[in-house]
Parts: C-alpha cells; sequence; structure tokens
C-alpha cells in the first residue's frame, strides 16, 4: 500500500510544524507524521522563547543591534566550532522567518526588555537583551479537538515568560486575572507557540498524523523517495515527490546513542520521551554525514523521587535556585567549583571536567546549598517558597552535620562555606566572579540591588542540600546539512530529496547556545528554510 504528496515533514515541535507552514504556503501538498499520540515535542514543554538577532521588535523598540554584531557575538563563543555560512544563514533568514510567522499564524510575539544574551560580555553581546523573544498568551479552545492533543497542555500555563521570574518579573499576573486566563483556556510559552503554528496548520486543512512513527526512509541510488510509516499495525508507503524533512528532534532517550556519541555524562534527558534517535538512525542508514555529535543543550538537573512524566522519571531544572542569594553549589567533595549563576547550557562543560588521576567527572552530581532564608523566599525544585521541607531534601542545623549528611569532606565543605560567606557579605566572588555579568543578576532576586540580587551569605540555619546532576534539554547533533538544509552524504555532495532542521540536525550554532531561545530560534528559522527549499526543488 503506497500513498503520495510533494512534502513530508517527520515531526511536529516547532521545526517541523515550521517546515510545513512554509512548505504549504509554497503550494505543497504536505504530510505530517507524529510517533507520539501527542503534538509539540519538547517545543511545547518549553519556555517557548525564539532567540532571534537584528529583529524587527528590535526597530521597533528602538534597541539598537546588527548582523555584524550578531555574527561576532556568535564566532566569539563558538570555540572554531560554528559553520560560517549557517550563522550567517541563521542571522540573515531569522528575522524574515518571525515576521513571516507573524504574517501568516495566529502567533504573537513582544520582546522580553532587559533580557541579556547568555554570555553579554562577550563581543557583540547584548546586556541589554533584545534578541530574546516572548509568546503572547493563544486561547487554547481555538484548536477545537486537537487542544487536547498538545504536549503539555494538561498542567495549563496561563502566563508568559515574562510574568514569570524566568522572564525578570518579581511577581505573576494576580489571582483574578489567572482565574479568568484559565476560564478562558489562555495559555503562554511553548504551548501557545506550538498552538498557534498548528492552528494556522489546520486552517490550511493540514492535519497532523499522529501515533505514526516513521520507520525507514525510502531511497535509490538518485536519493530519498520518500518514508515508511506505521498506522496500527500496518506498513505503509508514502512518496515525496518533492522532499522528506527530518525535524523528529534528538536523541538524549536514547541511552546506547547518549553512551556513543556524547562528549561526558548526561544523568537525565528532560525533553519529550519521544526524541530517541529516530531521524538520526534513518538518516545514518542512506549514508548522511554526521556533525556535532559531541554536544547537547545542557542543563543542571534536580530529581525528585516519584515525580513522573509521560510514563518516565521526570526531572526539574535547576536554573534560578542557584542564582539566587543565600545558595552556592559544592562537588562530591565539598568544594565549590564554579559560577552558580552561569548559563545552564554552560554548566556541562564544568559538569563534564574530568580528573585523570581519580579516573572520575568530580562535579558529577553536585550539591546545591541553601540556608532557611532562601528556603523561605524562593522556590526549590518545585518545592514553593515556605513550604515545610519534603523527606528528599537534606536538612541540618549546622554545616558540620550537613556535610556528614550529604557524605563530602566535611574540613573542605566547612572551608567552602566559610570562604564563600566571607566574600558573599563583601559583594564579591573571586573564585568565580559570580555577579559581574549582567546575565548573572537578571536571573537573581530582582528586588534586590545589584550583584545582592545573586551573591549573600548563608547565615540562617537550618542549612539544605539538594543533588544536582548533569541533564540536557536535548541533543544538537545530527545529519550535517547545507545552508538549504539538504542533508549531506558521506559520499560527497547532498542526499537528494533528504532535508533536516531543530534539533535532528546538526546544529547550525555549533555548540553555541546564544540566549534564551536559542534552541527554538534556529529551529524555526532551519525549519522555514526546509519547508521552502523542499517545496521549491
Amino acid at each position: 500500500m503506497s500513498e503520495q504528496c510533494d512534502v513530508i515533514i517527520l515531526g511536529t515541535g516547532a521545526a517541523g510544524l515550521t517546515a510545513a507552514l512554509a512548505a504549504a504556503h509554497e503550494n505543497a501538498s504536505v504530510r505530517i507524521y507524529e510517533k507520539s499520540e501527542l503534538i509539540g515535542g519538547t517545543s511545547a514543554m518549553s519556555g517557548g522563547i525564539i532567540w532571534i538577532p537584528n529583529n524587527h521588535l528590535q526597530e521597533e523598540a528602538g534597541v539598537e543591534d546588527s548582523r555584524e554584531e550578531a555574527l561576532s557575538y556568535l564566532e566569539s563563543l563558538s570555540l572554531g566550532q560554528i559553520d560560517s555560512d549557517m550563522a550567517a544563514t541563521f542571522v540573515d533568514v531569522g528575522p524574515r522567518m518571525l515576521k513571516w510567522i507573524e504574517d501568516v499564524t495566529p502567533c504573537s510575539f513582544h520582546l522580553i526588555h532587559n533580557y541579556p544574551d547568555y554570555h553579554p560580555e562577550h563581543p557583540g553581546g547584548l546586556p541589554g537583551g533584545g534578541r530574546s523573544i516572548d509568546n503572547s498568551l493563544f486561547s487554547l479552545p481555538k484548536l477545537g479537538e486537537w487542544a487536547s492533543l498538545i504536549r503539555g497542555q494538561e498542567k495549563g500555563n496561563p502566563v508568559m515568560l515574562t510574568e514569570t521570574s524566568l522572564g525578570g518579573a518579581t511577581s505573576t499576573p494576580d489571582r483574578k486575572v489567572l482565574e479568568e486566563r484559565i476560564r478562558n483556556g489562555q495559555i503562554g510559552m511553548g504551548l501557545s507557540l506550538i498552538s498557534g503554528l498548528l492552528r494556522a496548520l489546520l486552517d490550511l486543512g493540514i492535519e497532523p498524523k499522529l501515533n505514526t512513527p516513521a520507520i525507514k526512509l525510502l531511497s535509490d541510488e538518485a536519493g530519498v523517495k520518500g518514508v515508511q510509516v506505521k498506522v496500527d499495525d500496518e506498513y505503509v508507503e508514502v512518496i515525496a515527490e518533492k522532499g522528506v524533512i527530518i525535524a523528529t528532534g534528538g536523541f538524549e532517550w536514547n541511552t546506547e546513542l547518549v553512551r556513543t556519541f556524547l562528549r561526558g555524562p548526561m544523568n537525565a534527558p528532560a525533553g519529550s520521551p519521544e526524541n530517541t534517535g529516530d531521524g538520526l538512525k534513518m538518516a545514518m542508514n542512506v549514508g548522511a554525514k554526521l556533525g556535532n555529535m559531541r554536544n547537547a543543550w545542557w542543563v543542571p538537573v534536580v530529581k525528585v523521587p516519584g515525580e513522573m512524566q509521560y510514563g518516565y522519571e521526570s526531572v526539574r531544572l535547576v536554573l534560578l535556585e542557584r542564582t539566587r542569594p543565600y545558595s552556592f553549589m559544592v562537588n562530591r567533595y565539598g568544594k565549590r567549583f564554579t559560577n552558580e549563576a552561569g548559563n545552564y547550557n554552560a554548566m556541562g562543560g564544568v559538569f563534564h571536567a574530568f580528573d585523570p588521576q581519580k579516573f572520575e567527572y568530580p562535579n558529577n552530581p553536585c550539591w546545591l546549598i541553601f540556608d532557611h532564608m532562601h528556603k523561605t523566599l524562593y522556590d526549590v525544585a518545585g518545592c514553593p517558597a515556605g513550604d515545610r521541607v519534603p523527606d528528599w531534601m537534606n536538612q541540618a542545623e549546622t554545616v558540620e552535620e550537613l556535610a556528614e549528611l550529604i557524605n563530602v569532606e566535611p574540613n573542605t565543605f566547612k572551608s567552602s562555606f566559610d570562604r564563600f560567606n566571607e566574600f558573599a557579605s563583601k559583594g564579591e566572588d573571586p573564585d568565580f566572579k559570580r555577579g559581574k555579568s549582567a546575565y548573572d543578576t537578571f536571573n537573581g532576586d530582582q528586588s534586590q540591588e545589584g550583584i545582592r540580587a545573586t551573591l549573600q551569605p548563608l547565615v540562617t540555619p537550618p542549612y539544605y542540600a539538594v543533588k544536582v546532576e548533569a541533564g540536557a534539554l536535548g541533543t544538537n547533533g545530527g545529519p550535517k546539512t547545507d545552508a538549504n538544509c539538504r542533508v549531506l552524504s558521506l559520499n560527497g555532495g547532498v542526499i537528494d530529496g533528504l532535508y533536516a532542521a531543530g534539533n535532528a540536525m546538526a546544529a547550525p550554532t555549533g555548540m553555541v547556545y546564544g540566549g534564551a531561545g536559542g534552541t527554538i530560534g534556529p529551529a524555526m528559522t532551519f525549519g522555514y528554510i526546509a519547508g521552502k527549499a523542499a517545496a521549491n526543488r
């Protein structure tokens, strides 16, 4: 049994849905296949922020940016691993894609004012922000029967990121506003982004096929001709007259692939459990050239015992807890080892620091240490500020007792504790420069001034410790492409008819995570490029 269309899209995250829209607007007939029973992948579970340099919203708000500054910034962070053509394509096409999405979908965007780039002190970085774009609210009932099929919708999410502490807000909207939004079915963040993209596709008569995994690419000596998919218990061949776009996400949930490719330990994937490397394996089977396979979008995480999501052990991202005052981190020996307020992706480097004498990764896992003032004022790994201490959280009245509880060397831990407090009380960190970057203080307690937003001593017992491990929002290696998203062949040239976008492709920015939305911005940009390129093949 076989079927036919112009362009096939595999995956329904932001990259896949954008690719489908772009292809459809080029008058191609489009089919979208999703192996899960839910739409949106990791994009729907995320904050939904889009990082696009030199965008039209900056111009409207009077925020200065330029192509040259953006490229300089990306290059300064690349360690020689970025492809200059791919970087230039992202910077050039990204603003056009963003404006086009606003024009052809219900999606509406606004700047997150003052949200710094993740490395704002580097050449071309913007300490005052402007490149990170937030989603406005979307009314979920507008999706009709599809509303229940968006990944993560069961939790609700009636706020925009700009209204949360992650977006720099000091308080969320008041209860009456939230109650009204809930009554209206309004959602924000990644849910809003995916819902808006889906609504635009539905309006074009394009409905994703769910519970339909792609099994293999159909190919011959001339290139890729289509895909074999599984529908219930039947295998169906779908011929793509113009192209197949792989947008299936990364491989972070595939233990074998993680062990084979990633540069260091990754204890806990944080994205959609459907990301098991299906697109990667299919591309490898037809001779695709691979790139960026060592890297992922790293993030520190906490595993809360008993918490499950989609049938798997879930994790809590540790973003603000390690940045706010009255906290710091130590490794398994009780030694402080990094600027805790640094951006989450860069934390991958310190988790992967290797001790050749002890033959171990001494910083993974590590411990987040905080005092009762921190526990009273701030949420910690899903435990609300001021709530009773859960059983899984280590608690002790003295530093010595806490060291014993978490099995770290007591003298080293006490020395680290005292040294951190000594300098934090003075508002300085000579060891790791915490609080020097605009990014550090933005993510701290913005009710405090200057460096005090992130750096204050732990002086209020009892003291607490939570285990923190190396996680990943997703991997970012895969089939290597040219600037038109055509997958390159190991034998040279391109694999005709095969395209890739999102975390399924070798990341166009290499290892660089430019700022909030640094994954979704390139994913949508190259999804847009892939859709247009395939439709016009």
